[in-house]
């Protein structure tokens, strides 16, 4: 398993990282890819919505099943990845790259540091 030191995670297998200013990359983590198995489909329905931590923001199919998606920290969805349309697959093979999911501009950037580093995640999910 592969567990980035530059991103920050959630209990719910999610991963976030700054990429300009207070705007950052969400996605799942490989863990998460890694239980769910072959991503068939990803809906994200909450762009240009401000949203609260852990509510919810889009879910994944794979196809044992289907997984809700939450926020890491509060804040606003300003993009989705358009090339999961045709490509959901970049969940499996590249989590932490091409396979982000939505891009957030935070409320409040200082909310990352509540969250799990990747020493910390990784003994998570042991």
């Amino acid at each position: 398993m592969n567990f980035p030191a530059d991103l920050r995670y959630t209990a719910e297998h999610e991963w976030i990282k700054l990429v300009d200013g207070n705007v950052a990359l969400v996605g799942i983590t490989d863990y998460a890819q890694d239980q769910l198995g072959d991503v068939v489909f990803v809906e994200v329905n909450s762009v240009d919505q401000d949203l609260a931590a852990n509510e919810v923001f889009g879910s994944v199919e794979a196809v044992k099943t289907v997984s809700d998606l939450f926020l890491p920290v509060a804040g606003k969805v300003v993009e989705v990845n358009e090339s999961l349309n045709d490509n959901p697959d970049k969940v499996n093979t590249d989590p932490y790259g091409d396979g982000w999911i939505i891009k957030l501009e935070l409320a409040n950037p200082a909310d990352l540091d509540g969250l799990m580093d990747a020493t910390a995640y990784e003994k998570l999910v042991g």
